[in-house]
């Protein structure tokens, strides 16, 4: 999974991003608050991990905006707050789950494996086969059809495709597409992404007459959402 973790005590930050990545997991720390919406602004992450003591905007201050905002994606709290009326007060605005620190190697692990699965962003198994409208998506094969007739992709076009399918509904950044379909190492430019979008989307027919459309979201990313789940034309 995609972790941001919000942090102000440096060396913890390192080490718990250090668990996070030998687990498979990849992590981007913030400092601050108003740092840490600013990276949620321009980005998309499968979970957030929270401080509530950090400088300029509290872990709690946070969440109120994005649960106000409408933001959906799971919170952790890690924080030395152990008072019932912080753990309620967190859990009562939206936080997904609450662990007071020290934080543990193995328990935070496994909490954060358990919201992944819950919140359907790791799952035990991904599907052989998928349907989406009038698209089949056949991982085993690597091939996509259309009202049943395969439709020729290149080899990264199918993979983008089967990740934007398997989220659907979900914003998803292009550094989240980047990592996930390119891997995190990779050097290439923002702009490869909106490259292969315009060729899916010609290639596969996403258009809305058919239901469903890849929506750009500016200076941000990508969704692939049903037509009818929103009023706005792209």
């Amino acid at each position: 999974m995609r972790v941001a973790y919000l942090e102000d005590e440096v060396a913890q930050a390192e080490q718990v991003c250090e668990w996070l990545e030998e687990a498979g997991h990849s992590c981007v720390h913030c400092t601050r608050g108003n740092e840490f919406m600013s990276l949620l602004r321009r980005d998309s992450f499968d979970l957030l991990v929270l401080d509530w003591e950090v400088p300029d905007m509290s872990g709690f201050a946070v969440l109120e905006k994005l649960r106000d905002a409408g933001h959906r994606t799971p919170v952790l709290f890690a924080t030395q707050r152990d008072d019932e009326d912080s753990i309620v007060g967190a859990l009562n605005k939206g936080a997904d789950d609450y662990m007071v620190k020290p934080v543990r190697r193995a328990e935070l692990l496994a909490r954060i494996n358990a919201l992944g699965r819950r919140s359907g962003t790791v799952r035990d198994e991904t599907p052989s086969r998928q349907q989406v409208g009038p698209w089949e998506i056949d991982r085993e094969r690597r091939e996509i059809r259309v009202n049943g007739d395969p439709v020729r992709l290149t080899d990264k076009d199918f993979e983008l495709a089967s990740y934007l399918f398997l989220n659907e509904g979900r914003l998803l950044s292009r550094a989240h597409l980047l990592e996930k379909v390119w891997g995190i190492l990779s050097s290439i430019e923002s702009r490869t992404v909106d490259v292969h979008i315009s060729r899916i989307r010609r290639s596969l027919n996403i258009r809305p007459e058919h239901g469903y459309r890849i929506r750009t979201i500016y200076q941000h990313g990508y969704r692939l959402e049903a037509v009818a789940q929103t009023s706005s034309a792209s």
